[in-house]
Formats: structure tokens, C-alpha cells, sequence
């Protein structure tokens, strides 16, 4: 597929990668290390650059953004069918249900104009600024900021964010290598935005630099389960956060954050709960169920219960600044860089992209 600079009309492309990975020498002043640092410093040089972005979620497109914006040649690959990452939507019955990020919070003026682009387009609404809390002294309200939804659900915003950009979905990525190369493609640059887990399933040990980066974050795991009642029995809340449960962290009436009104709520698990299941986390849907009704007194039970499973939910541990780039032309972005938020990520793919444009432009 040939990019053009420039922003290009939305090209949203599947395939499958195929091919087997290449080994590189690992001793030292071998060439493998100095393709890595000639390319990507050639190409700060002014040749043409060319970045492969890895993960559609809101920090990729980000950063693919302001690459598109500085005339710099980029792609998107993504493993899943849909853009979004941990900002994920499902659908039941053709509604859609937050099953990743439950809602997300404005406080960057820069992300706020973003925000307002949303809103003005009917993708997103303030949803609430209070939050109820159950713990061991009972059920009380919690202000705090206004928390923002999305009707059609949060995937929604990535994918308004994506268009123009060459995304390819359904791609998946086996390895970056020295040069850098993905998967045996070169290129100037590379940006992994995704949980550093996952990124160092990905980096050739020979990029050290990364590898460490990537070996320095702690990320905890989650269940989330939507639940569909026959009716709305439970008492008026938006979300509630579950303080000193053994299972449940937040519940939130999805009906509500959605503004349809639907008997649907979207449970989290603690991490502990959710590290017990996670190899077959439907066999947890019994448990999420009885803990909900439990807390909210509910006398029916649920029509439909779906558990996903997010190994790497939420980053317990990041890196230092806003995003990491090296001499290797490895970027790393995402909400391990910061505050575990939605804006925290879209910041982190910004400024990653930012500072790519202007390496790979001057």
C-alpha cells in the first residue's frame, strides 16, 4: 500500500503479516547496531521518513495525527478488527456497551478543544460530575470532575480521531528489530502504544534501550462484565466506585453514561479477582453477577452476562516523562506515562508525535 504525505483520505485496509522473523547479530559494533542508528539518523538528515505506528488505540492515532499534520509518511497497524485499544466498545443487540475505559476526564486545554470537536459532532456528552461509593460505612456521594461518555460508545471517539489516517486492521505485528524494522519492513522511526507488556513481546532484546523502558512498567489486570436485566430495579446512580470488595471496584449503569435508560450495568473486578480467571474469564460471570446483585439488592437475575478479560488493564507502574524515544527510533506512548486516563494517553501519542515530526522534518 503506497502513503502519501500530507492527510490522505481514510484508508481502513485488513491483512494478515506473514513471514518469520529475521535474526540480527547481538555482538557488539555489529551491523545490525549501526543500521539502527544510520537509518533513523539519516532520516533526521531530511531524507523522506517513513513511521510504522503499532496499535489503533487513542494514543497511536494521536501520535499518527501530528505525524500526517508535519507531511510525514505513517501507517497504523493494528491487530484487532476495530480501532478503540483499551478504549473498547461491544455491542449486544446492536447497542453498545464500554467494556475498557468507563468514561474520561478533561483537564488540558489542548484535549479539551479535542473534546469540544466531539461534543459539537454529537460523539460525546458530559455524562457526571458524582459518583456514588460503597464501602464498609455504607453507600455516599462522591463529587468530583465532570466525567465524560460517548452514546455510541468511546470506541467511537478513536475511530473519528483515525479518520484520514492509513490504518490497518486485523494486522498482526510478530517483531520490531534493529533499523528499525517491523517485521522485516523498514523504517525510520517505530511507535509501540500499547501496554509495555505487550511491547516487549514485541522488541528484539538487541533495542535496549526500549527493552528497559518497557521492563519498567507494571500494569494490573481487570475483569469488566456488562449485565442486561429484565428492568431497572437498582437505586439512582451513575457509577458507584466498590471500595474494599473482594470483586468489584466500579459499577456503572450503562443505560445512564449511554442516555437511553437501558438495564444495563458494566461491572470492573479487582485485580486479584480477575488474576484467578483470567484463562477462562467467562467462568467468572457467575461470581460478577452475585457480587453486583449483592451490593445494589437486586431481586432479579441478569438476562445476559458477557465477562471481558484485560490482562493489562491499568498501568500500576510507568515510565518517566510524557512518552520514551531513543536513538534507536523506538517510541513508546500511552497512559503508563501519567495518570492512568484517557487524556493521559492521548497526550503522551501527541507529544511522542510531535517530537517525531520534528526529528524527521528538520
Amino acid at each position: 500500500m503506497v502513503r502519501s504525505a500530507g492527510t490522505p483520505r481514510r484508508t481502513v485496509v485488513t491483512g494478515t503479516c506473514v513471514g518469520t522473523r529475521r535474526s540480527v547479530s547481538r555482538t557488539p559494533g555489529a551491523p545490525g547496531r549501526s543500521v539502527v542508528r544510520t537509518a533513523y539518523h539519516h532520516a533526521m538528515a531530511g531524507e523522506r521518513a517513513r513511521v510504522i505506528v503499532v496499535g489503533a488505540g487513542i494514543a497511536g492515532v494521536a501520535c499518527a495525527r501530528e505525524l500526517v499534520a508535519a507531511g510525514v509518511p505513517v501507517e497504523i497497524r493494528e491487530r484487532a478488527r476495530v480501532t478503540g485499544g483499551r478504549m473498547a466498545s461491544k455491542r449486544f443487540d446492536g447497542r453498545p456497551a464500554d467494556i475498557g475505559a468507563a468514561y474520561f476526564t478533561v483537564s488540558d486545554p489542548d484535549f479539551a478543544r479535542v473534546v469540544e470537536g466531539w461534543r459539537a459532532a454529537g460523539l460525546a456528552r458530559e455524562w457526571t460530575d458524582t459518583f456514588v461509593a460503597y464501602g464498609p460505612d455504607g453507600r455516599h456521594t462522591v463529587p468530583g470532575p465532570m466525567r465524560w461518555a460517548a452514546p455510541r460508545g468511546l470506541r467511537s471517539l478513536v475511530t473519528e480521531l483515525a479518520s484520514g489516517l492509513p490504518v490497518v486492521v486485523d494486522r498482526l505485528v510478530l517483531g520490531v528489530e534493529p533499523g528499525p524494522t517491523v517485521d522485516g519492513t523498514p523504517a525510520d522511526a517505530v511507535v509501540l502504544a500499547m501496554p509495555g507488556p505487550q511491547a516487549a513481546l514485541l522488541l528484539d532484546p538487541a533495542l535496549t534501550d526500549a527493552t528497559r523502558a518497557v521492563q519498567d512498567q507494571q500494569w494490573t489486570s481487570s475483569l469488566a462484565a456488562v449485565l442486561r436485566f429484565p428492568r431497572r430495579r437498582w437505586p439512582d446512580f451513575a457509577g458507584a466506585f466498590v471500595n474494599n470488595h473482594p470483586v468489584l471496584t466500579v459499577v456503572c449503569d450503562d443505560g445512564d453514561r449511554r442516555g437511553d435508560g437501558e438495564p444495563v450495568l458494566v461491572a470492573h473486578t479487582t485485580a486479584d479477582f480477575a488474576g484467578r480467571y483470567l484463562l477462562q474469564p467467562t467462568t467468572a460471570a457467575p461470581a460478577v453477577e452475585q457480587a453486583v446483585r449483592d451490593l445494589l439488592a437486586l431481586p432479579e437475575r441478569a438476562d445476559h452476562v458477557h465477562v471481558h478479560r484485560w490482562t493489562y488493564a491499568k498501568p500500576a507502574a510507568g515510565g518517566a516523562g510524557a512518552y520514551h524515544l531513543d536513538d534507536d527510533g523506538v517510541g513508546l506512548a500511552g497512559d503508563a506515562f501519567g495518570e492512568p486516563r484517557v487524556q493521559t494517553a492521548w497526550r503522551s501519542g501527541r507529544d511522542l508525535g510531535r517530537e517525531l515530526a520534528r526529528k524527521l522534518t528538520r
